[in-house]
């Protein structure tokens, strides 16, 4: 049994496939393999354990329909065309649960670097301009402690990062699902509103939905201009859920106070992005998970699901579990 892995992961996951007896076949190269190369490679395989490998589609699975598993290195899956996987009897792994905490971290960062203009004090020191953030009135920040966050979508990560907010500084939580978070009202004090009412009320907004035809661009300027003006918009879950040109704008006319990304619309975003160069934003190259301990436990949960495929038995964090049933 042979694997392709479309980029180098943690030493870890080589080791398990090694114990295991897997045979692994990885690409080195920059750049990242276009599709129609990632077919030609998963065909002389019987697993793809992939690390966001775009062009995962319906014409993927018809060609690749010999896969006996594919195991993604992420927890996201919508990159991915499920059904057609489902369709063609390949089950798909994902990594769930093991990021929750580098993720929420990583939204952590960026409300404080946003709300102190962190980032581009740092640019003026590199100028020589220490001096110029020195008087009272000049380059000042907000404060957190005591506000208002906002979160759209409090599952597991978005609960975490409301766990340090309420803890640390007092915030109140007002959160936007379908369904309620009963642990989270009980144990953190959140409250259930509507879309506007958090909007209106939040200091904080933080974004911790999966990318879905639902969610897709449901931040535009008609969400930002239902904020309060000194509200600070936070994205770690995926680029697609805002807008970015109507964001820059926003930005730019001082509708909201600030922005804070760890994922962009599109990704990787370009060098000349007006982003980049704003003193009310700031923008990670997709860090949520990026550190060693995270990662490890992805590139483990990853291989888990390559080893269990392999043995045809069902897989430990399917994403499609319903293809089982179709057997």
């Amino acid at each position: 049994m042979k694997v392709f892995i479309n980029k180098i992961i943690p030493e870890i996951g080589f080791k398990l496939l090694e114990e295991a007896g897997i045979e692994y076949t990885v690409w080195k190269e920059k750049p990242i393999l276009d599709r129609g190369q990632a077919i030609q490679f998963c065909k002389g395989h019987d697993a793809f354990l992939s690390v966001g490998q775009a062009g995962l589609d319906a014409d993927f699975f018809k060609e690749c329909k010999h896969l006996k598993v594919v195991a993604l290195h992420s927890v996201g899956f919508d990159g991915v065309d499920i059904k057609a996987a489902t369709a063609n009897g390949i089950p798909i792994g994902n990594t769930p649960n093991v990021l929750n905490k580098a993720t929420a971290e990583t939204a952590l960062l960026l409300m404080l670097t946003v709300s102190r203009k962190a980032l581009y004090l740092h640019e003026k020191i590199k100028k020589g301009e220490w001096g110029a953030s020195q008087q009272p009135t000049q380059d000042l920040g907000v404060d957190l402690a005591g506000k208002t966050l906002g979160i759209v979508g409090l599952g597991r990560i978005g609960t975490e990062l409301a766990k340090i907010c309420t803890q640390s500084w007092g915030m109140k939580i007002l959160y936007h699902n379908r369904s309620a978070n009963v642990s989270a009202e009980k144990e953190l004090g959140a409250k259930r509103v509507s879309m506007d009412e958090l909007l209106a009320q939040s200091d904080v907004v933080s974004v911790h939905t999966a990318l879905t035809p639902e969610t897709k661009g449901m931040f535009g300027m008609e969400q930002f201009s239902k904020m309060k003006n000194s509200a600070i918009f936070i994205n770690t879950a995926r680029g697609g859920v805002h807008n970015e040109e109507e964001l820059i704008e926003a930005l730019r006319q001082n509708i909201i106070w600030g922005a804070g990304l760890d994922v962009t619309n599109p990704e990787p975003m370009s060098k000349d992005n007006p982003l980049l160069e704003m003193d009310n934003a700031v923008v990670f190259p997709h860090i949520g998970s990026a550190t060693k301990e995270t990662r490890d436990k992805m590139s483990s949960c990853a291989v888990e699901n390559i080893i269990a495929g392999l043995k045809g038995d069902p897989l430990p964090y399917p994403v499609n579990p319903e293809v089982y049933q179709a057997e």
